[in-house]
């Protein structure tokens, strides 16, 4: 009977590991890591390209994947709205940048000053054929941080928020007095 509470009680959209020691999730994309393709099939499908670097052992990888990711609202705007491509920070799968560069993630991660796990880059629907993707990103989510954060940085970046006055910090502190919450 413990046994079939401990199942009851897991969160229903809980990630699996995989071989390379990386949380795995159902709205994570395997694809050939080239940016260029990734973001012409995350357009024809309407949705958002985000990249996310994480690696093996990080905590605070962990807390998002059981945490935040599992709330049902952002889950299921990962799953509707984003076209996620999973980044090894120490990995040596190949990724092709936006520029045509190709490098091992690892290389890639290094190019692109990214120095945390996780770290969520968000993309427009046109990047430029020489740009970088911390060039190209709108927005850089360094770290981890709570599910009201999350879950308006998604919706920020879905709304198109960058190309407006309202800078995502003030965003954010309106939609939590707007709801009375103190994250």
């Amino acid at each position: 009977m413990t046994g079939l509470a401990l199942v009851f009680a897991m969160p229903v959209f809980a990630a699996t590991m995989g071989d390379d020691g990386l949380h795995k999730a159902d709205w994570m994309r395997d694809t050939f890591k080239d940016l260029r393709e990734d973001l012409a099939e995350a357009n024809a499908e309407g949705k958002r390209l985000m990249i996310i670097i994480e690696q093996r052992g990080c905590i605070y990888c962990k807390k998002m994947h059981e945490e935040v990711f599992v709330d049902p609202a952002i889950h299921a705007a990962l799953n509707a709205e984003f076209f996620v491509v999973q980044i090894n920070m120490f990995g040596d799968i190949e990724v092709t940048d936006f520029d045509g560069t190709t490098l091992s993630e690892k290389d890639m991660v290094r190019r692109w000053n990214a120095l945390f796990t996780p770290t969520m880059m968000f993309f427009p629907q046109n990047v430029a054929d020489d740009a970088r993707a911390n060039q190209a990103a709108v927005a850089v989510m360094p770290g981890a941080f709570g599910v009201w954060t999350t879950k308006n940085l998604l919706n920020w970046i879905r709304e198109e928020g960058y190309l407006g006055e309202e800078p995502f910090q003030k965003y954010h502190a309106r939609i939590l007095q707007e709801h009375e919450i103190n994250e």
